[in-house]
């Protein structure tokens, strides 16, 4: 018997969620009313949708059955969609109140904010600044709807330069379609790298507030999307973005479209030969620093992000001591884990190796006291595989010495709480890219240092890019639990980003991402890094010899001289 029967043709489309209610309406309505009509509670609100594996707009129309995971302020593409469509909600009100001039969007802040400039450097009065966060409000209020445009190319490139978007042109001018789509929020068009939200009455949780020689614009942070975090001025950080964004202009590329132009120009061994001199500038100046503290300070205590260059810093900067006649000792902060009964577990239960309480910091300041004092240790040695600890070799530190230590806690004040300030020099280090697309798309720093971990695992640590990117918030958990939080500890920022890295890492990534299995979520994000990289031109093959073999960026790209250096331990 058949269970095939005849059926009225269907002009609804079902949506199904993931606690088993679905609901049906009509083909072409809006995948935002199917969320409205399920009602979810979640932290934060709901900006976008995976449609069956893939990343939505609410905006787009449901035509086929599908199953709906809804995306919010709490993730980290719900997060990326509701800054960029405050970002336009901002750009959008400043054209109607200052017509003629143009918001540049520079760079993040820590708590939550995008330091914002007018083009023309001059900083908006408390009247310009109130103006425009009320008329934001307004905007939120009336709740209009932000739109697709499709334009022809030549109008677009038209309306890029009638704003003094020179960037955004030049981006453009290459491009091999005929047309772009922009966004249109109130009779502003713009365009925007990414999806947003529907209209602007989700974009309610925001603050203005003035900052240096422009002003931040404040969005809610994934960890607590319904809130505004406090103020935390960081102007060692802004100040090392602020540099950056000189050496840009000094080196001739201070956007993507100029890294690509130095491309195509034959200028790109310049690029890389001043933007490496750069790096070199800045760990001269470090280990300058740390010879005139001479002989007080004995320990350099090294932190940062994952993929940020660190191990490659480490041996760079000793090699620096050793010019400057100092003799650089480095010790592991991984052997002086407790053992393995002793490690603290986390919210599951597991054993957290991150937690402070993983290092035995008795122990690690009993020595560097020892250490400081003249005397003799016996080096801790930690057995991953056991769980346990031994002790190996003996170690005293000469007059012309230096300890450096390399570690996730290197900044945190309890690690030191023993030892004299002035014995220890605690530098951060992060890849802080000002490089944008142009005035109103950033490159994030952390895509950044995802890419450049995505190959360093792929050739090295034999994991898929899948893999990494399956990893990546629980790294990035780690790092805003014990890093972030203390880096306003450290001596000196050292930046590690390099202008021309994009488009040598494209080259390498790009395969990588393409074998991301479709309809994971990790392709998703895959997806998102692609289209990301599309605006690179790609580095030459045969340009890659013009990359230094001491380069940070060898320590993800491979063919680093700094491999199996060591310094000497005698």
């Amino acid at each position: 018997m058949t269970l095939i029967t005849p059926a009225p043709i269907r002009r609804t489309v079902q949506a199904r969620f993931a606690d088993g209610r679905a609901f049906d309406g009509p083909a072409g309505v809006p995948l935002e009313e199917f969320v409205k009509a399920a009602d979810i509670k979640v932290d934060g609100c709901i900006v976008a949708a995976l449609v069956n594996g893939r990343l939505r707009e609410l905006s787009r129309p449901l035509n086929e059955d599908a199953s709906i995971v809804p995306i919010t302020t709490a993730d980290s593409d719900g997060v990326r969609i509701y800054r960029r469509s405050l970002s336009f909600l901002m750009i959008a009100a400043a054209a109607e109140l200052f017509p003629g001039r143009r918001i540049t969007i520079h760079h993040s802040m820590p708590f939550g904010g995008y330091y914002c400039e007018r083009d023309d450097r001059q900083c908006l009065s408390d009247d310009e600044l109130n103006r425009l966060r009320q008329r934001m409000q307004e905007l939120v209020t009336a709740d209009l709807p932000i739109t697709h445009v499709r334009v022809s190319l030549d109008e677009a490139l038209q309306l890029f330069h009638q704003w003094g978007d020179q960037e955004k042109a030049d981006l453009f001018a290459k491009r091999r379609k005929d047309y772009l789509t922009l966004y249109e929020l109130n009779g502003v068009r713009d365009y925007f790298h990414g999806f947003m939200v529907p209209s602007t009455g989700y974009l309610d949780l925001f603050d203005l507030r003035h900052y240096n020689q422009g002003f931040i614009l404040q969005f809610p942070r994934r960890r607590d999307p319904s809130i505004l975090q406090s103020f935390e001025d960081e102007p060692r950080l802004a100040r090392v973005f602020q540099d950056y964004e000189k050496w840009l202009s000094v080196i001739g590329v201070p956007s993507v479209a100029s890294l690509n132009n130095a491309i195509r120009d034959g200028r790109i061994r310049e690029v890389i030969l001043v933007a490496e001199a750069l790096h070199r500038q800045q760990l001269t100046s470090i280990a300058g620093e740390i010879a005139q503290r001479q002989p007080e300070t004995k320990i350099v205590l090294i932190s940062g992000p994952t993929s940020a260059g660190k191990t490659t810093f480490s041996k760079r900067l000793a090699i620096q001591l050793l010019a400057h006649g100092i003799h650089p000792v480095t010790i592991s902060m991984d052997n002086y884990f407790v053992n393995r009964a002793d490690t603290p577990r986390d919210e599951k239960g597991d054993y957290d190796f991150e937690a402070l309480e993983a290092v035995d910091i008795a122990l690690f300041q009993e020595h560097l006291q020892q250490l400081l004092a003249g005397n003799t240790i016996m080096q801790p040695v930690y057995n991953f595989h056991t769980g346990t600890r031994h002790f190996g070799s003996e170690l005293a530190l000469a007059h012309d010495q230096v300890l450096i230590i390399e570690g996730i806690h290197g900044l945190n004040p309890r690690l030191v709480t023993k030892i004299p300030p002035q014995s220890f020099y605690r530098i951060f280090i992060s890849a802080l890219t000002q490089l944008n697309l142009d005035k109103h798309n950033r490159v994030p720093t952390t895509d950044t240092r995802m890419l450049r971990r995505i190959v360093r695992d792929a050739a090295h640590r034999g994991y898929s890019a899948a893999d990494t990117i399956g990893r990546w918030p629980s790294v990035r958990v780690g790092e805003k639990r014990h890093i972030f939080p203390n880096q306003h500890n450290a001596d000196v920022f050292f930046n590690s980003a390099l202008v021309y890295e994009l488009a040598v890492l494209k080259t390498l990534a790009y395969p990588l991402l393409l074998q991301v299995e479709p309809d994971t979520p990790e392709r998703v994000e895959a997806n998102r890094l692609r289209a990301f990289l599309q605006w690179f031109d790609p580095l030459p093959g045969d340009c890659l010899a013009y990359i230094p073999s001491d380069s940070i960026l060898r320590e993800f790209v491979g063919g680093s001289v700094l491999d199996d250096y060591k310094p000497w331990q005698g």
